[in-house]
């Protein structure tokens, strides 16, 4: 393919491929030349433009296809518009000829159909510079329509709308004719033409003013013409044409100037004219005048479908402005075609009017009006529901109260309300809770109104307003309870009207519905009134006959709606509700025979309702209350049910003898029955299952079967992907709404009325329940699955055998009822069984199975045939035979080698596919072979387009299950698929569809192998690029749709090799041109869904690829007259279009995917577009229809703004109108979400989004955009979306304002040192807050202020105490609420809210005392603070902050101890239920307990730390205080502190009642394995216990009860485990070291108390307290000891491995690896070994010697591994850590204790011997280190331990070879530790003088020799001296003489003389100062050995004279210094020496 890439095709190429490689290169060259067109150079270009003409040409007369043709026409248009035109007319008149030639062989027609095309491109693309050929080339075209087949009629369409938009105004002379043409193919057969006409049409109405001035009725009869029999594409279509021609009739366009004979028409003028097709059909006024006079219906569906269609698109292009200002005059048309008698001939008629109607209210006020214009809307139609009541109000209120309405007033009146009430409930569920002014509104009265309609005597309109109750209480939850209160009323007053029952019955019901999608609920003493009202309506039924069925049914209706509630609720409702079904039904069959012996029509009418009703609510509590239904309770229900069955066969009798009055109840009681028993186990309900059969045969084979359409049994039965195969219809298009009443048949439409018991299921659509009869039918379906893997063998062929012997004799439509209904039952069941993996039987049971799914795949119905073909795979499945398989796909192809007709053909090729679909997948090359060798063979007969269809869907699924195995035959499907792609007409779109599912197949099969360079890889890849690139150029859009995913796979396995530069533009013009009118006014969502798709996995990779190729497509496409997101894209770029098209998407999957990208394109590109990103999210928050948050600051409020240096930015005013416009609340609560995401996402970037002087400072030396620098942005946007009307909006602005507080609370301002940068917008945050804090906010608003409140507290930013006063006043507010309860009989919402409050509001509180104690500690030691927390410049003023929580402290402690006494009993185990309080807790309810534990696990933590904190306070003293307000009593659990109970307990009861609480549940959350990602709460929780521990009385009571140390310990064990932080590890060693010193405390007070107690005179028989007593035992589990030492050696061995034997050769334990340490790391390992030194401590003396080898062990396992530098090297402080832990070891008293001295002895010397091992590693060791614990032991350790040999003598060597050390550090701290030793005990310093003095003295007089030269030498010189000293001290006085000669010899000898000193080094200089002043203070003290030496060693004497008499001249010099300069000395003196 690389030679078909030039300007000039190839033509030697060319000719040695074979025909289809031919087509494949031409359309490749092709495709090349349209790219490279408008680049090349046009001389280039003008050079060889004659000879391009002639092979493209030659191309068009070779018989090119469909996407050939429109690739060639575009090429040779651009040609000449690019190059020279003159020539054109030349190629014109050829085309022309081609045209005008009498050739009509079919090889022929792709040339003139290439011509046609030809024709069309130039014209279009060169338009008036062909002016002069046009009228002949017009001419041409409409005569040769006229005997043109029809692709050649479609083709020629095409052509002249081209013509019509090259030419313009230009083409006026032809428009009579052109119209002429159209109108005859606007009705032509082919579908295909009449889009194309009606496309032509389209373009012809923008210039002819006549189409839509004086011929505008007839067109509009054209187009309802063309509707009937029309198709979804036609409909589409010519909705489009009609639509576009009422609004230009409307609103002419501007740029037109007004003709002769046009006029405008009014907007009464145009919906007649709909209303006349909607109402009378395509045909003439006359004749349909004559219809209506005989009362004859002639408008089909697909008429009232259109029109409603086009109906939308006139609005829709008429846009939101016009609509909101012609509303209230638009209304009214609109509800008169539902208000018309024509529109309520019949029931289903009257349905399928509304839907029509409310498809196009929706469309037009929820799609293109803002939320402000729809509020207004929501006014008007508020209106004209007042109208209707008041007119039948009056209507009623005439005449005889006897009398009634007349039907057809009750019916135009029901059918107006019904559509009002619909569209007002979708107004109010779309705004949510910006709708609360609206319902506010007094002069409105919505509600009211709402209410009213309650009382109409129709049905549907009662549950309309029903219905729209139910959404209003969905929009806005505090109406719930207040619409519940208000319908119990009124219906507890008007019992007596029937109307009142069955309207306020429903009303309530509906409420009951709605707080399934209301978090916030309702209050649950509601359920028992609704149970009151139902119960009495039971039993009032049979009181009044005139309104027993409306009791009996609005009593069932309430109690269904209540199970709904869930089991939290109906738990308590439960044994009443089973009285009442008990009541309802005869206790036995016995009963039942007597109740058939009685009674009349109406009794069994109500009777029947009655039980209807009863069974409804028995579903509804198995599908709602399933945890309720117990053993027990199902053995209470199936008695019920067994008469409930035996009843069935009774009734066929009754209705025979009452006639048709109890035909209705009893086909509703037989869809009860049904749908309660599938709910059930069979097996429950065994004994009736022979009666239940027989009866669902009956159903499913009798006259019912017909009431149900396919469309609502077959499509659930069959696979997605084979429903692609009947078309768009049964897509998930935008019109599927309407689009479903043509597949009806007579059932038309759901409808509410036809079951009002859905009007409480789940759901936010109006439930559109089928009619009885229909689902009766779907329900026996349903069940029949269900019952017949439990029949016998027998029984289940029988039960098929009747289906087919059923099928067999009946005829006609009946036939296909039966068929249909038989064969949905069987394939439910194999769908069944297969989920079930149950087995069908033996084969009587296979044998009629497969006769009946034979039968229904050579049905004519192709749904049926796909749900046989599915069928027939579960069959497989469910029989899984090989053998069975194979045998029916022999008899699949039996049965195509025979067939010829279409539907025999397209069935067995479909069951080829679908056979191996659930057997996993096909693994018979032959098989794959015969299969695929049939398909081809079937996909290439053109002369049916169905069976290449069918064959080639089939061909799909055969790829995509023979996986690897289909490889060998990839190649030839490939030439296959293309083959066809470039022959298949355009006009079959259903063929390409099949061949894009085979094409991704193909690719999907190829998968990760397209990413290779071999040549055959290569041509593969092309093909698929190649294919790609034909379905994108085509015109249908579901191609493109399986275009784009070809193009998604492949970029996914071979993304280099897509072209995105290409993909991108294309994609976002697919989305801008089908965006024109999004939502329900396009027909594309298909490829809306596509092009989203693809465009988030592109923007996963390459987002700013994505951004860039986008805003290039702007400058490339043509301007078009109704496109909105051209103007955005251009502004905003791709994520602003993105951003529109969301805010106007209703479908779900569509607007996750929208958003899904937005966030993989931020992710990708906000850290370079920064403030792009920012400045979008604003313009879409801002973008509201009202100034909700207008001004940031009140005016009114309290705080001084002035401070404020941005307050200017935060006032007033509307801002100009951005890029967006009325974006729904929805879309701006998305994208603060999104600004959120990236504070998230800046996080882990650079550290300057974060910091205003380092981001200055680099926007200065470069472009980069930081986070800081938009800090006044942000907060704008948290302070609007907070104080929005929309409460979803204000809870995402508060958590925007929580993320802003987080992240910016310690960022410092630069230019004011000492503060922080949200110090300015304190006055914004407070103005933010205080509306959620106002009375009438919503609890789940409080809940986060109080949040953020907290979080504005902690922050510190806040330092001034008023402006802290202000913050905390709202808090104190809060809190009041807390303290004064909340009476449950005017709560608005349910129990739980206020809990959830409650807590929010103490946690908040808890948080603040927190950071208040933790602020006032840091004050108190502010080096601890500044150490712990750098950069804290902003923290709180701990003592003011303090000082507000400190007065309400009394208050707040009592309600943490009853927030953490609830918390701790709802956490209780299950079996320990029946311990919770009866009455609840002091903070939630009985009923409650289930919803607020999640609310007391979010808030406990804080509230622990908290009570800790405040108890560490107190010092558990008890204080005495008036007892705090609770919402409830407290129960007597409490804390002994508010009830008669706790009066009698004494305050140490109390504290430690208290203690075991706190102690209680932080043990059980630590141990919990729930616990896994709550960081923040493991951290409270060991912070709460250290300030327990803190305080003596808690720690006494710790150390007293050994069991819950070990407790406490091993869940710390546990804890280091499975906790990698830092600090939690830090704090879990704080707590080990707490709890040691608390068991340390107890053992010394022991200790103490028995020696005060035995007296010193029993000293020898002191008891020795400690673990081990008397045997040294410590016992796993048991012991305290044994449990610190668990902790400790988990935290060394995790820092340092090696000290694990089993670890040591591992390679994370390897010696000689170093490992830095951390700080962190050093301090952990600290708290270890300080632990580690203490544990012998609290032992008794043998317990110390079990312990002390452990001890050892790991201590100099950390010393070894210290001076082996596996720690790294920071670590001096862990060195001087693990020396003093030594030394705290050796100096236990244990070591010296009578019973332990000698063991001590021996194991100290082990570890002395190991110590001096470690001189001997292989590696280099820090001998200083070594040294220092040699000298910790030989000075801490006894005697007997270091004297004894030869360890003693080994220590002298380590001394002296360290004295020997070339090293001057390590010598000088040799001669340190060396005094040490000498200063030690005698015995110990004795033999080191002797062995060491010698050689010390030597190493000294050396110095005399080689004088220090820098200040290490000078040290060790120094230090010697300093040991020399030592050993003088230490000497005895019989040696100390001589010794002090020695000592002053040496001194001497470092005296320098005058001539040597001034050039001597500083070091030696020193070394002489040093001497010097040690000799005249060693002179006098040693006076006789001085004199001695002196008169003995005249040298010395001289030296030492010569030496002070050079000091005392130097010290005269210096003194008189000062004088000599003293005139220069400056004025002022520093009093500070900075020295």
């Amino acid at each position: 393919m690389e030679q078909a890439h030039s300007l000039l095709l190839n033509e030697d190429a060319c000719s040695q491929l074979g025909e289809d490689q031919r087509a494949e290169f031409v359309f490749e060259w092709l495709r090349f030349l349209k790219k490279l067109l408008p680049t090349i150079d046009r001389v280039d270009l003008k050079q060889n433009q004659k000879r391009l003409v002639e092979q493209l040409t030659a191309v068009m007369m070779a018989s090119p296809g469909a996407s050939t043709r429109s690739l060639l026409a575009h090429c040779l248009a651009h040609l000449y518009w690019m190059g020279d035109s003159f020539t054109s007319t030349l190629t014109v008149d050829r085309c022309n000829d081609i045209i005008r030639s009498k050739d009509d062989s079919p090889s022929f027609l792709p040339t003139r159909l290439a011509a046609v095309a030809c024709l069309g491109a130039m014209y279009e693309q060169l338009g008036r510079l062909l002016i002069n050929s046009f009228k002949e080339t017009m001419a041409n075209l409409l005569k040769a329509l006229k005997s043109a087949e029809s692709q050649g009629r479609y083709e020629i369409m095409l052509c002249i709308e081209k013509l019509l938009k090259g030419l313009g105004v230009s083409a006026a002379p032809c428009h009579r004719d052109v119209y002429k043409a159209a109108r005859a193919c606007l009705t032509d057969r082919s579908t295909a033409v009449r889009c194309a006409a009606a496309k032509c049409l389209l373009e012809l109405q923008r210039e002819a003013v006549f189409l839509w001035s004086t011929e505008l009725e007839n067109v509009a009869s054209l187009c309802f013409r063309a509707f009937e029999g029309s198709n979804y594409d036609v409909r589409i279509a010519v909705s489009k044409l009609l639509g576009t021609l009422m609004a230009s009739a409307l609103e002419p366009k501007q740029a037109i100037a007004p003709r002769a004979g046009s006029r405008r028409s009014c907007l009464e003028e145009v919906m007649e004219l709909l209303a006349s097709g909607f109402l009378r059909g395509g045909a003439g006024f006359l004749r349909a005048g004559g219809d209506m006079l005989k009362g004859a219906s002639s408008v089909s569906r697909d008429v009232r479908v259109g029109v409603t269609q086009a109906c939308v698109v006139c609005m829709c292009t008429l846009r939101g402005p016009w609509l909101e200002a012609n509303f209230s005059s638009l209304l009214p048309l609109l509800l008169e075609l539902v208000s018309h008698p024509r529109a309520t001939q019949s029931p289903a008629d009257a349905i399928c009017h509304r839907h029509c109607v409310s498809f196009i209210l929706r469309a037009s006020v929820g799609g293109l009006l803002g939320e402000k214009a729809q509020i207004a809307a929501a006014r008007e139609i508020c209106l004209v529901i007042k109208e209707q009541k008041k007119a039948i109000d009056a209507a009623l209120c005439e005449g005889n109260v006897e009398m009634r309405v007349s039907s057809m007033d009750v019916a135009s009146s029901q059918h107006v309300l019904v559509c009002s009430l619909m569209e007002l409930a979708s107004i109010l569920q779309a705004l949510c809770s910006t709708a609360a002014p609206l319902l506010h509104d007094s002069t409105t009265g919505i509600l009211d109104t709402v209410i009213s309609v309650l009382l109409h005597p129709s049905a549907s309109a009662r549950l309309a307003a029903a219905w729209c109750l139910r959404c209003v209480a969905v929009a806005v939850p505090a109406q719930a309870a207040v619409s519940l209160d208000r319908c119990s009323e009124r219906l507890a007053a008007l019992k007596s009207c029937p109307e009142a029952v069955a309207g306020y019955s429903a009303a309530i019901a509906a409420l009951l519905g709605a707080v399934q999608h209301c978090p916030l609920g309702i209050p649950h003493d509601k359920s028992k009134v609704v149970v009151g009202l139902a119960e009495d309506l039971l039993r009032s039924a049979a009181q009044n006959s005139r309104i027993s069925i409306q009791r009996a049914h609005g009593g069932w209706l309430l109690l269904s709606a209540l199970t709904t509630l869930g089991p939290t609720v109906m738990e308590n409702h439960l044994a009443r509700m089973l009285l009442l079904w008990r009541c309802a039904f005869p206790q036995s069959v016995k009963e039942l025979e007597g109740e058939l012996r009685r009674g009349d029509a109406f009794t069994w009418q109500v009777t029947l309702e009655g039980r209807s009703g009863a069974l409804c609510a028995m579903k509804n509590l198995v599908v709602y209350c399933r945890d309720l239904l117990s053993d027990e309770v199902i053995s209470r229900l199936l008695p019920i049910l067994s008469c409930s069955v035996a009843l069935l066969t009774q009734l066929p009798s009754l209705v025979k003898s009452y006639g048709h009055q109890i035909k209705h109840s009893f086909t509703v009681f037989r869809l009860r029955v049904y749908e309660i028993l599938a709910l059930l186990p069979p097996n429950s309900y065994e004994v009736s299952l022979g009666t239940l059969v027989k009866q669902l045969l009956m159903d499913l084979t009798g006259t019912e079967s017909a009431a149900c359409a396919e469309l609502n049994l077959l499509p659930p039965l069959c696979h997605s992907q084979d429903l692609a195969l009947l078309g768009p219809a049964l897509h998930d298009t935008d019109q599927r709404y309407i689009e479903e009443q043509l597949h009806g048949d007579s059932v038309g439409g759901g409808s509410l009325e036809y079951d009002p018991f859905t009007i409480c299921e789940k759901g936010q659509v109006v439930p559109a329940p089928l009619p009885p009869p229909a689902a009766l039918i779907a329900a026996a379906v349903r069940l029949f699955a269900v019952v017949f893997p439990h029949l016998a063998v027998q029984q289940r062929s029988q039960a098929l055998e009747q289906f087919c012997e059923c099928v067999r004799q009946l005829k006609g439509a009946r036939q296909q009822a039966v068929h249909i209904s038989v064969s949905a039952a069987f394939c439910c069941t194999l769908k069944c069984m297969a989920l079930g993996c149950e087995a069908l039987g033996p084969e009587e049971v296979h044998k009629p199975g497969l006769a009946l799914l034979m039968g229904a795949l050579e049905s004519p119905n192709p749904l049926l045939r796909c749900a046989a073909a599915e069928g027939l795979a579960r069959l497989a499945q469910a029989i899984n035979d090989p053998s069975f398989t194979v045998s029916l796909s022999l008899m699949s192809f039996d049965k195509l080698k025979a067939a010829r007709d279409v539907v025999m053909r397209t069935g067995h090729a479909l069951a080829l596919g679908a056979l191996y679909r659930y057997l996993g997948g096909i693994s018979s090359p032959q098989h794959l072979s015969s299969c695929v060798g049939v398909l081809f063979t079937l996909s290439q007969d053109s002369t049916s387009p169905e069976v290449q269809t069918w064959a080639l869907h089939s061909l799909s699924m055969v790829v995509d299950l023979a996986g690897p195995l289909y490889h060998s035959h990839v190649e030839a499907s490939l030439s296959l698929v293309l083959r066809l792609l470039l022959t298949t007409p355009h006009t079959h779109a259903e063929v390409q569809r099949s061949l894009g599912r085979c094409l991704n197949a193909l690719i999907t099969s190829l998968g990760p192998d397209l990413q290779g360079e071999g040549a055959g890889v290569c041509a593969l890849r092309t093909s698929c690029l190649l294919g790609c690139a034909v379905m994108q150029d085509s015109p249908d859009c579901l191609v493109q749709a399986l275009a784009i995913g070809c193009l998604q796979q492949l970029h996914m396995f071979s993304a280099r090799h897509v072209n995105l530069a290409g993909l991108v533009p294309s994609l976002c013009g697919m989305l801008l041109e089908y965006s024109v009118l999004v939502n329900l006014c396009s027909s594309f969502l298909s490829l809306r869904r596509a092009v989203v798709a693809c465009l988030r996995q592109l923007a996963q990779r390459e987002a700013v690829e994505v951004s860039e190729h986008a805003v290039t497509l702007v400058k490339e496409l043509p301007r078009r007259d109704y496109s909105q997101l051209d103007v955005t894209i251009k502004e905003v770029g791709l994520e602003g279009a993105l951003f529109s098209l969301l805010d106007r998407e209703s479908d779900l999957r569509l607007r996750l995917d929208i958003q899904e990208t937005l966030g993989h394109m931020m992710s990708s590109a906000a850290a370079c577009a920064l403030a792009h990103w920012i400045k979008l999210c604003k313009d879409v928050l801002s973008a509201s229809s009202d100034s909700a948050g207008a001004t940031l600051v009140e005016t009114n409020q309290e705080e001084d703004v002035d401070r404020c240096d941005d307050s200017s930015a935060f006032r007033a005013k509307h801002e100009p109108s951005g890029p967006f416009h009325s974006l729904r609340w929805s879309t701006r609560v998305f994208a603060v979400e999104c600004v959120c995401r990236l504070a998230v996402q800046c996080e882990s970037g650079d550290p300057a989004h974060f910091d205003m002087a380092l981001a200055q400072e680099q926007r200065l030396h470069g472009s980069a955009d930081f986070l800081v620098l938009h800090l006044g942005e942000l907060v704008r946007m948290a302070f609007m979306a907070a104080t929005d009307h929309s409460e979803q909006l204000r809870l995402a602005g508060l958590e925007m304002l929580l993320v802003i507080i987080r992240k910016f609370a310690s960022v410092p301002e630069p230019e004011f040192p000492g503060h922080v940068i949200l110090e300015q917008y304190q006055a914004n945050v407070g103005a933010a807050l205080r509306p959620a804090f106002s009375a009438d906010a919503p609890p789940d608003v409080t809940a986060k202020a109080c949040q953020v409140c907290s979080a504005w507290i902690a922050s510190g930013v806040v330092c001034d105490f008023r402006d802290l006063r202000r913050v905390h006043q709202l808090l104190a507010s809060s809190l009041l609420k807390v303290q004064a309860g909340r009476d449950v009989s005017t709560s608005l919402y349910n129990e739980s809210t206020f809990t959830m409050e409650t807590l929010a509001v103490l946690k908040a509180w808890a948080e603040v005392y927190i950071v208040a104690v933790q602020g006032t500690v840091r004050q108190e030691s502010p080096a601890g603070w500044q150490e712990e927390e750098p950069g804290g410049a902003g923290e709180p003023a701990g003592v003011g902050l303090l000082h507000l929580v400190q007065g309400d402290l009394p208050t707040l402690s009592r309600l943490w101890l009853a927030a953490l006494q609830d918390h701790a009993l709802l956490t209780l185990p299950p079996h320990y239920a029946s311990q919770l309080p009866t009455s609840g807790g002091s903070f939630y309810t009985a009923e409650t307990t289930v919803p607020v534990r999640q609310h007391y696990c979010g808030a406990w933590a804080p509230i622990l730390h908290a009570t800790a904190l405040w108890l560490k306070s107190t010092e558990f003293v008890m204080v005495e205080e008036g007892p705090a307000n609770l919402s409830r009593p407290v129960t007597p659990t409490s804390m002994g502190h508010s009830t008669a109970l706790a009066r009698i307990k004494s305050p140490e009861d109390i504290s430690t009642e208290r203690l075991h609480l706190i102690l209680g549940i932080t043990v059980e959350f630590l141990c919990s394995p729930h616990s896994q990602n709550q960081m923040e709460n493991i951290t409270s929780c060991l912070h709460a216990l250290q300030a327990l521990l803190d305080v003596p009385w808690p720690r006494s009571k710790v150390g007293n009860d050994q069991a819950l140390s070990v407790e406490i310990l091993s869940v710390l064990h546990r804890l280091i485990v499975t906790r990698e932080a830092p600090a939690v590890q830090q704090a879990v060693l704080e707590l080990v070291r707490q709890v040691v010193y608390a068991a340390q405390e107890h053992v010394r007070e022991k200790r103490h108390s028995a020696e005060v107690d035995d007296g010193a005179a029993e000293k020898e028989t002191v008891p020795e307290f400690g673990e081990g007593h008397d045997t040294g035992g410590l016992v796993p589990g048991k012991s305290l000891v044994f449990a610190a030492l668990e902790l400790c050696l988990c935290t060394l061995v995790r820092k340092l491995p090696q000290l694990s034997p089993q670890l040591a050769g591992s390679p994370t334990g390897q010696k000689g690896l170093v490992c830095t340490f951390s700080d962190i790391d050093c301090r952990l390992v600290t708290s270890a070994l300080g632990i580690l030194s203490e544990l012998p401590s609290i032992c008794s003396p043998e317990g110390s010697v079990s312990v002390l080898p452990t001890v050892l062990y790991l201590l100099l396992g950390v010393i070894r591994e210290l001076v082996q530098g596996s720690a790294g090297a920071n670590t001096g402080a862990l060195v001087s850590s693990a020396l003093q832990a030594l030394r705290t070891v050796l100096s236990s008293p244990m070591s010296r204790a009578e019973k332990s001295r000698a063991a001590w002895a021996d194991l100290l010397r082990s570890a002395l011997a190991t110590l001096l091992q470690c001189w001997d590693s292989d590696h280099g060791v820090d001998e200083v280190i070594l040294l220092t614990a040699l000298t910790v032991f030989l000075l801490c350790a006894s005697p007997e331990v270091t004297t004894v040999e030869p360890l003693q003598s080994r220590c002298i060597g380590k001394f002296h070879a360290c004295l020997e050390s070339k090293d001057p550090t390590v010598l000088s701290r040799s001669y340190q530790l060396l005094a040490s030793v000498f200063q030690g005990p005698a015995a110990v310093a004795g033999p080191f003088i002797r062995a060491l003095g010698s050689g010390l003295v030597a190493l000294l007089q050396q110095v005399e020799k080689s004088r220090p030269q820098s200040a290490t030498e000078l040290q060790a010189a120094l230090d010697g001296v300093r040991a020399m000293e030592a050993l003088v001290v230490a000497a005895e006085e019989t040696h100390r003489a001589p010794l002090v000669a020695v000592l002053l010899h040496i001194l001497i000898s470092f005296l320098l003389d005058e001539n040597t000193l001034s050039s001597a080094p500083a070091a030696s200089r020193s070394l002489h100062e040093y001497a010097l002043q040690n000799l005249m203070r060693l002179g006098p003290q040693y006076s006789s050995v001085f004199r001695a030496l002196m008169t003995s060693a005249p040298h010395l004497k001289a030296r030492l004279e010569a030496a002070i008499k050079g000091n005392q001249e130097s010290i005269s010099t210096k003194a008189t210094q000062p004088q000599v300069s003293s005139k220069n000395a400056p004025s002022i003196q520093l009093k500070t020496n900075f020295l």
